[in-house]
């Protein structure tokens, strides 16, 4: 089994660049899943079963980040796709957490980025994009060759090591790169590891706590003149 993991802000393209890679993936005999993690609404995997006949599910994060979603079921999902028969399995997480990462060590992790969402970008997406193998720039036929090649600068200035691939994935260009990375992925190894480290500690708002002010929650906090501290035991 290898695991191809999918993550990029919404709308940035990357059940486009999927759809094209499943189908290249099909024509070479291999043997794909897809699972779609997301919030509150997803038919990603109703039209890539139908489109692609091949084994396709949904899974709602609901109250939890869909990155960490992702974390605590992955061992599940790669079971289910064994089973399926299925030789890889691609991931696209909604990636809502601009703090995590949801990558997994020897896995692939490729993020997509929409070339039109502005220049910086690179910069405001953090483990999402430092963390990821590689960087696919969609949408790159509605800007200009300049600001193409300051998108692409700025993505190797906030992740030096990182492969960038230019796609127009409404028309497959750009495809057959990713394809050939995915296929030499590394099998997975158990158990399965994150990649990178989680941040500091848990949110007291995100567990249920609705005062407004410091002083009205604990754990790793910060205020307006003071950075990161904690209170609690």
């Amino acid at each position: 089994m290898r695991l191809i993991i999918f993550a990029g802000p919404p709308t940035c393209g990357k059940t486009t660049v999927i759809r094209q890679v499943i189908r290249r993936m099909i024509r070479k005999n291999h043997k794909p899943a897809y699972l779609k993690i997301d919030v509150l609404f997803a038919d990603e995997d109703k039209i890539i079963r139908e489109e692609f006949n091949i084994p396709s599910r949904k899974l709602y994060s609901g109250e939890l980040c869909p990155d960490h979603c992702n974390v605590v079921v992955l061992d599940e999902a790669v079971e289910w796709a064994q089973k399926e028969g299925a030789d890889f399995l691609f991931v696209e997480t909604a990636g809502l957490c601009l703090r995590c990462s949801p990558y997994v060590e020897n896995s692939l992790g490729v993020v997509v980025l929409e070339a039109t969402s502005g220049m910086n970008l690179p910069y405001k997406i953090g483990p999402m994009l430092t963390l990821a193998d590689i960087a696919v720039i969609t949408k790159i036929d509605l800007i200009s060759q300049a600001e193409r090649e300051v998108f692409r600068y700025r993505v190797l200035e906030a992740a030096k090591e990182i492969r960038v691939v230019e796609s127009n994935a409404l028309y497959g260009i750009g495809i057959d790169p990713i394809v050939k990375h995915i296929e030499t992925t590394n099998e997975l190894e158990f158990p399965m590891f994150l990649r990178g480290n989680p941040p500091v500690g848990t949110c007291t708002i995100c567990v249920g706590k609705k005062e407004i002010g410091a002083k009205n929650h604990f754990g790793v906090l910060r205020t307006m003149e003071h950075d990161l501290f904690y209170i609690g035991e």
